[in-house]
């Protein structure tokens, strides 16, 4: 988009702030792999009116008074602490008035099941936009739509805060950490957090280090040293054999394997709680206990061993941990080399 070489022309240097943003936001997401279907500029729901149909509803309920030259919505009555304005004595719109209006918008539009991701400074929103769309009457069940709240990260170098941002100088961008340390690894270190509400420290040293002290290197070490004996098997003539492997799983009786299979079996659980609670991290702490298992009973039990029985056996052990790693790592969108 060209700007108007009229400088007074307001909507024209509007409209290019406007793309000129949404492109840098469409570059950083791109670059951390991620893509929205579908997203909403707030001013699109005041230009095409959902901002005053939801207010004039709002008032058609019964759910709003006037007061000090305000509209206020009665929020009280589905849980707040206090009623909350909605519009000012000037006109305005308060910010919680646009994202009922966003979210009725989304309900109509089928989604059933929505989070919203959030900054903590941010608490105060969940109620009252709730509270909102409780009061539209519509049929939006109570607790619509789910929140998960995030602290602000902490970047650090020598156990030092820093600021990455050649452009804004206050702030590291999500830019700012790719370029740093790379997509998989700022992946997995926003990925790891104990929990969403707790603070996170990025620890650039930690991140860009090629040691098994970064987790993120463990884990994607633990699946190139699978394809590495898989790769030394083929060119020794030992290549897998399948039908060999599971004729004598039996004999995986070592404690270093009985771990490994163990920790295996715990994944399928493990995905599924962290989806019933919205918490990435469990997968990623799991992926670490996993790596370390593999580690301890690659480092106990030799694999290439003249016996092709127990060989075979032990290799589809392996792959079966290369196949959970990899799949471990790909819903945290980390990618899972073949060398490294």
């Amino acid at each position: 988009m060209t700007a108007a070489a009229d400088p007074e022309d307001e909507a024209a240097i509007r409209a290019f702030a406007v793309a000129y943003l949404r492109r840098e936001q469409d570059l950083d997401l791109k670059a951390f792999e991620v893509e929205f279907d579908v997203y909403f500029l707030e001013s699109s729901l005041y230009a095409e009116g959902r901002v005053e149909e939801t207010v004039e509803q709002l008032i058609a309920n019964g759910h709003t008074y006037e007061a000090d030259g305000a509209l206020w919505l009665r929020t009280t009555a589905f849980g707040d602490d206090k009623d909350r304005v909605m519009r000012k004595s000037d006109g305005s719109y308060t910010y919680f008035v646009p994202d009922v209006a966003y979210h009725h918008n989304k309900w109509q539009r089928g989604f059933t099941r929505v989070i919203d991701e959030q900054g903590a400074d941010h608490h105060s929103t969940v109620t009252r936009v709730r509270a909102g769309l409780q009061a539209l009457e519509v049929g939006i069940p109570q607790g619509w739509p789910d929140y998960v709240l995030h602290q602000m990260v902490l970047v650090t170098r020598s156990g030092v805060e820093v600021k990455l941002s050649k452009r804004a100088g206050s702030y590291v961008t999500l830019r700012d950490l790719i370029d740093e340390v790379g997509r998989d690894a700022t992946r997995y270190f926003l990925a790891r957090a104990r929990r969403a509400d707790s603070q996170l420290t990025f620890d650039i040293d930690l991140a860009r280090s090629q040691t098994n002290d970064n987790p993120v290197y463990y884990i994607q070490y633990a699946h190139a040293r699978v394809c590495s004996v898989l790769r030394k098997a083929e060119r020794d003539g030992q290549a897998f054999d399948h039908a060999t492997a599971m004729a004598n799983l039996e004999r995986l009786d070592a404690e270093q394997e009985k771990a490994l299979m163990n920790r295996l079996a715990r994944y399928p659980d493990t995905v599924e709680r962290a989806a019933e609670a919205r918490e990435p991290h469990q997968i990623a702490q799991y992926l670490i206990d996993l790596a370390s298992d593999f580690h301890t009973c690659y480092n106990a039990q030799k694999v290439m061993v003249d016996d092709a029985g127990l060989r075979n056996a032990r290799l589809a052990l392996g792959l079966a941990a290369r196949q959970v790693i990899s799949n471990g790592l790909a819903l945290l969108g980390v990618s899972a080399p073949e060398e490294m």
